[in-house]
């Protein structure tokens, strides 16, 4: 079993997990698939307060049992295990220490949660119920990003100069996507909590604490475009960092609304591109299909090595991340990806731009910005 810390005193269940959802709007037809034909959990319960969505997702699991809350799901005496909780951030506190005096797992959709304190409250909970809380990344189990990380740390590309970050947000293609989804997108913006910065931006800031390690400084400047009456997203934004061993990154978030972006999921076009002394490693695309290459490359001594058969389909790295979780239930073998304190540091270094921005780009340790988890 894996020394890691998530695992001490964690016992294993010996057989499949018992785990219900809470919360089936849009995000759920994704997490949902780590649980198709999966042997070591049992979807036991469905939660959600719309009526014609529990009615919908129950098709996917007829022996599950459906509510409208938490609350009646817990005072139903029904044996559950694990929740996937899959609700709007504001939620997030209420619903996950709920669920956690229940004394069910929670693995919680991210931004974990909107502030430090809240963030705060939640792992101590976890702590003192004996729950494992977990915020799921699945884009550390995206298998181009995997790649980068496995040249990185195999030294291939030499030591390493600096990496760069895109993200351009786009306004026509993907999925549909439900109006009360955006609803609370909207709020939260409007709580000063950004949807590129701080909640699709999540994911960049958490790959870049996975491949490089802590940060020591970090420099924001955040922009705002208003794209409808009342409502702006925060873009142009440039954010740069320096971490701990001297690697430093930058990370652009640009706002293109008339452009069309192919993808099966939401309309944005990502690239992560590593350089070292010796080369360069790129991970092409990721939630949206803008570049037509192949999603991973290295550039080495002159030679381009491309690879044209990863699994880059994004709802993959879902399904992955989600199995992992499950694994981990079972057997205790971690890295839990993330564990509550880990998520601690992502918010951290989103809390520390956040102060960047406000003190006009001035240079902001997260560790020492954020307070100390006890």
């Amino acid at each position: 079993m894996s020394q890691n810390p998530a695992s001490e005193g964690f016992v294993p269940i010996d057989r499949p997990v018992r785990v219900a959802f809470v919360g089936l709007g849009r995000i759920y037809d994704l997490n949902r698939l780590a649980y198709d034909g999966n042997g070591d959990a049992e979807v036991v319960a469905l939660v959600d307060p719309s009526e014609e969505r529990r009615r919908q997702r129950a098709l996917d699991w007829p022996m599950a049992k459906v509510f409208s809350s938490v609350e009646e799901l817990a005072s139903s005496g029904l044996d559950v295990d694990a929740v996937e909780v899959l609700v709007p951030i504001a939620l997030h506190e209420e619903i996950v220490l709920s669920c956690l005096e229940s004394g069910w797992h929670v693995n919680l959709q991210k931004p974990v949660t909107n502030d430090l304190a809240s963030a705060a409250r939640m792992t101590a909970s976890a702590a003192s119920h004996g729950c494992q809380l977990r915020v799921m990344e699945n884009y550390l189990f995206y298998e181009p990003l995997l790649r980068l990380k496995d040249v990185i740390d195999a030294g291939e590309l030499g030591a390493i100069s600096g990496y760069h970050l895109k993200m351009v947000a786009s306004g026509r293609g993907g999925w549909d996507v439900p109006g009360d989804t955006y609803q609370w997108q909207f709020d939260e913006a409007q709580r000063g909590r950004g949807i590129l910065y701080f909640d699709d931006g999540w994911h960049k800031l958490s790959t870049a604490l996975w491949l490089f390690g802590p940060v020591k400084e970090v420099r924001a400047w955040l922009g705002s475009t208003e794209v409808i009456p009342g409502l702006a997203l925060d873009a142009p934004s440039t954010i740069v960092w320096e971490h701990e061993n001297g690697v430093r990154g930058v990370w652009d978030i640009t706002l293109a609304v008339d452009m069309y972006l192919r993808s099966d999921y939401y309309t944005n076009d990502e690239r992560w591109e590593v350089t070292g002394q010796r080369g360069f490693a790129r991970v092409n695309r990721c939630t949206g299909r803008g570049i037509q290459q192949p999603s991973f490359e290295v550039y080495l001594d002159g030679t381009m090595r491309s690879y044209h058969a990863l699994d880059d389909d994004w709802a993959s790295s879902f399904r992955d991340s989600g199995r992992h979780w499950l694994r981990f239930l079972r057997t205790g073998d971690g890295p839990l990806r993330w564990s509550a304190r880990e998520a601690y540091d992502v918010l951290s270094l989103a809390m520390a731009g956040y102060e960047s921005d406000a003190r006009g780009g001035v240079g902001i340790n997260p560790a020492t910005f954020a307070p100390p988890l006890s």
